[in-house]
């Protein structure tokens, strides 16, 4: 559900509000096993978090990724820096520059293992709902 901003935000993106955001979108488009990866202790990082999701198909992958993007822009009043794999929608990457969000369909969080290969940044998971 998007729910109306009735604030105005300072350009200054306040990134657990963004955190959360992102994964109340992700819950209400019924992503499934969310975690949040926390890369700010590794040095050689690309962003600050990844939040990262999967999904039963292709459609569904885009539906996660349009309610995230939806929500991020009326309740934040963020636009993503760049998108990617919408086209095949069987990873979808959106950029906020301090978060990037993974929505890959099941096989392809399978094979690819992100929270592998940062295993050695803290990861949380989310119950999805």
């Amino acid at each position: 559900m998007i729910v109306k901003k009735t604030t105005k935000t300072t350009k200054k993106t306040n990134k657990p509000a963004l955190l959360e955001t992102i994964i109340e979108a992700v819950k209400d488009k019924k992503g499934k096993d969310i975690v949040v990866v926390d890369l700010r202790e590794i040095t050689t990082r690309v962003c600050d978090y990844f939040i990262i999701c999967n999904a039963d198909s292709n459609t569904h992958v885009q539906s996660i990724a349009r309610g995230v993007e939806d929500n991020v822009k009326v309740l934040m009043s963020e636009k993503p820096f760049s998108k990617e794999g919408l086209i095949n929608s069987q990873w979808v990457l959106i950029d906020y520059v301090s978060v990037v969000v993974h929505i890959l369909e099941t096989s392809f969080r399978e094979y690819y293992n992100l929270e592998g290969l940062w295993a050695d940044a803290t990861i949380t998971h989310y119950a999805s709902e």
